[in-house]
């Protein structure tokens, strides 16, 4: 049950950042963000370990959706003030962060499954917040973007999995149960 409020939460943010952007609400995203967070943090049992992978998540998005904001293969709306990445959809990366450990930590704990399937689901969840909400525009050739998001996203599924491996299993190995 836990791991189906986790995706559930994560799903949530990511429709109240994308719609909030897109109608030019971007707080909606980051407020829903805090609430998933904190609701997380609550329920979680290896609170280090979640917050490491929201930090790794974060700087994961500044990196990658920042570069492709500077190189032009994506606009987002509601970019407001950020240093690399508009705040709602790092919002949507925190929250992303904080699935590894929980609702995602069967996909990621396979390094291939979670690459591949990296490479095929960010590029369907970034089309779809395009041309079903209008939250982010491609540049002139869509493909472009959608071969760097996915060269990105299996790339970020890994280090994922490298991370559960090298320290949450050592984490959790030090939880009194």
């Amino acid at each position: 049950m836990a791991n189906l409020s986790n995706v559930v939460g994560y799903q949530l943010v990511w429709f109240a950042s994308v719609i909030g952007a897109a109608r030019a609400y971007p707080w909606l995203g980051v407020v829903s963000a805090g609430i998933f967070v904190c609701l997380q943090g609550c329920a979680s049992r290896n609170r280090k370990a979640d917050m490491f992978a929201l930090m790794l998540a974060l700087a994961l998005g500044i990196v990658i959706d920042g570069g492709l904001m500077a190189s032009g293969l994506l606009r987002y709306a509601a970019p407001q003030p950020a240093a690399l990445a508009p705040l709602w959809i790092l919002a949507i990366w925190a929250s992303f962060g904080l699935t590894i450990n929980h609702s995602l930590a069967f996909i990621v704990d396979r390094p291939a499954i979670a690459a591949v399937l990296g490479a095929i689901g960010a590029p369907l969840a970034y089309l779809a917040a395009a041309r079903g909400f209008g939250a982010i525009a491609f540049a002139e050739t869509t493909w472009t973007g959608l071969v760097a998001l996915g060269s990105a996203w299996a790339l970020v599924m890994y280090l994922f999995g490298q991370f559960r491996r090298r320290f949450v299993q050592k984490m959790s190995a030090e939880i009194p149960r």
